[in-house]
């Protein structure tokens, strides 16, 4: 599969994580941006072409929830996986309204990042047809 026309994003504060992250998304064949906080990937987003979104649920500032509701604002059909370094079901429970495709957990495997990925994009393409 030519992953290379998947635009991805990755919004996260975590400077270390965002970049490998990307770097391992890159080495898969995906095409990568990424941004520090959620005012900037909003911005890329309304912007950009993107599919897909890695969005980090705690941030400074914005957080992943007020970052998704904002995303949602203007585009209520990209698919959102939401990352998080632990378990805060009160958080993710705030963001379910807003159509979430699953929580990437930064303790985990990239390698289920990716099956999340790639699971979320062909459910997403086919909602679309």
């Amino acid at each position: 599969m030519d992953n290379s026309a998947i635009n991805v994003l990755v919004i996260d504060d975590e400077s270390d994580f965002r970049q490998l992250m990307s770097f391992w998304l890159k080495s898969k064949n995906y095409s990568v941006s990424s941004a520090p906080d959620g005012a900037s990937g909003v911005n890329m987003l309304k912007e950009g072409q993107f599919d897909i979104v890695f969005l980090d649920l705690n941030m400074p500032e914005m957080n992943g929830v007020e970052t998704l509701k904002k995303i949602r604002e203007f585009n209520k059909e990209i698919p959102v996986i939401i990352i998080s370094a632990y378990v805060d079901r009160l958080k993710i429970s705030e963001v379910k309204p807003y159509q979430i495709s699953g929580v990437f957990y930064k303790g985990e495997e990239f390698d289920k990042g990716l099956a999340l990925l790639e699971s979320t994009l062909r459910t997403h393409k086919k909602l679309k047809k």
